[in-house]
């Protein structure tokens, strides 16, 4: 009867195409022969010795069909599982346990892999609060979810995408705060994806946003749980998926990004400050240079006398059109940005100061660029970053400005202005206002606008996402 249990084990063998981490184990007893398969790389081998092959070696004389689960379960989670759940079961790192003797197969949990411990993510570090950031382990950032929120109502559900990968996604929300059809529309939006393989969280962005050729953010994303944690609390819905960090939120709405996790650790009157400077940043690193290349090529009569004189005497010279300049020196940092980001640690830093200092400083001493635009230039990239997460989009934004403003003067910054802000208000992704709670104005959502009210006037959820509890508050 050896001879069964072997055949089953060269078959999934053949499966996994003799794969190096595939292992297999066989145990004869009394009764008959009991068979093991696993995976050395997901599942660890001490605990396969000590939590399964010895005690059932210490039970050998007296092990049967009937107390094999209960010799195993004094120390795993099992479960009965049918033949067409084995190959799934091995991949999750399961040991997968069955016989000649009984036709059950079971599964044997002692998954083991390498996992980062939680810290404070590089990308949101906080002066005051919680320190944690979420891993690339799915398990691991389920109980950072779990551990704040002590409620019966708090849902995990697990899907699986990707042809190949079969990569687990995880749709979490509280029952009693998120909307039914927001939920539904999600799962609808995952099950329909048809890729071959996800690597992190934002291979699935575009299937989930309503205008995926759309230059605006329409999905959250953060990597903290803290901040997840909050935006469930208020009605949204997150997807955490298996080996990325990034956990995703929706519904979105602008206003998140003008918010930090830091406004809600220190005093609300500092938080509407830094909300408004905040959005003054937005505003300056968007149009400052589109404006004031606008202002030296047609509206030149409009500046103070003794900066015009400035303008005129650093410009004198160069090389390049104003139009021209201003894009070098764009294109110029932009490439500095980009080499401090792939660059080790301990170089990129040093390269992005000496190089902005050296080559700015002897641009303007050599002629090929004026001080004016430098200054310009840096304080509108300076300022991208009071809004670190709309990074992308600005720069996209500041060079469609940079035209507008060369090409057709202040007119073409107002007309785009104009278009763009009238585009994000056309943005309507799950029910919910891209531009809450001031388009439409949500009276009730304002507590927690560009001004925030203290935390005691804040006692139910937002309006702008329609849940159940959302609903009865407002």
């Amino acid at each position: 009867m050896k001879q069964i249990v072997e055949e089953k084990i060269e078959n999934f063998k053949n499966q996994f195409h003799d794969s190096d981490d595939f292992a297999s184990r066989i145990f004869i007893c009394d009764q008959g022969t009991i068979g093991f398969v696993f995976l050395k790389s997901m599942s660890d081998p001490i605990l396969f010795s000590q939590n399964i092959y010895l005690p059932i070696q210490n039970y050998a004389k007296t092990i049967s069909s009937d107390n094999l689960i209960n010799v195993i379960l004094k120390n795993n989670v099992i479960e009965k599982i049918e033949s067409k759940d084995i190959i799934k079961n091995i991949l999750d790192g399961k040991v997968v346990v069955f016989s000649d003797f009984f036709n059950d197969y079971i599964s044997v949990d002692i998954t083991s892999y390498p996992t980062r411990t939680p810290s404070e993510p590089p990308t949101s570090p906080v002066i005051q609060g919680p320190r944690e950031g979420f891993v690339e382990d799915f398990k691991t950032n389920m109980t950072l979810i779990r551990r704040r929120i002590h409620s019966k109502d708090l849902v995990f559900e697990t899907m699986f995408v990707g042809q190949i990968t079969q990569t687990k996604v995880i749709l979490t929300y509280i029952d009693k705060v998120a909307d039914k059809k927001v939920v539904k529309h999600i799962k609808n939006k995952i099950s329909k994806i048809k890729i071959n393989g996800i690597v992190d969280s934002y291979y699935i962005l575009s299937f989930l946003e309503k205008r995926p050729n759309s230059l605006f953010k329409q999905i959250g994303n953060s990597e903290k749980p803290d901040v997840v944690v909050s935006k469930m609390l208020e009605g949204k819905v997150a997807i955490i998926v298996d080996n990325s960090p990034i956990v995703l939120t929706v519904p979105f709405i602008l206003m998140e990004d003008m918010q930090s996790s830091n406004d809600y650790y220190t005093n609300h009157h500092y938080s509407s400050v830094v909300r408004f400077i905040r959005m003054l940043g937005l505003l300056i690193a968007i149009v400052a240079p589109g404006f004031y290349l606008a202002l030296q090529l047609f509206h030149y009569n409009i500046l103070p006398l003794n900066f015009l004189i400035t303008i005129a005497d650093t410009t004198q010279g160069l090389p390049f059109t104003p139009f021209l300049e201003i894009l070098f020196i764009f294109l110029l940092f932009q490439i500095l940005y980009e080499v401090s980001l792939r660059l080790p640690s301990y170089l990129g830093l040093a390269t992005s100061v000496v190089g902005a200092l050296i080559l700015g400083d002897t641009g303007v001493k050599a002629g090929l660029i004026s001080p004016p635009g430098v200054i310009i230039t840096a304080l509108a990239k300076i300022a991208l970053y009071t809004v670190p997460e709309q990074q992308s989009q600005i720069t996209v934004l500041q060079i469609i400005f940079i035209i507008l403003g060369g090409s057709l003067g202040i007119l073409g910054i107002v007309c785009g202005f104009i278009y763009v802000v009238n585009y994000l208000n056309t943005l309507n992704d799950f029910d919910t206002p891209y531009m809450a709670p001031y388009a439409p104005r949500i009276r009730k959502d304002l507590q927690d606008g560009l001004i925030k009210v203290p935390p005691n006037d804040m006692k139910s959820p937002p309006s702008s996402f329609a849940g159940p509890i959302n609903k009865e508050g407002k």
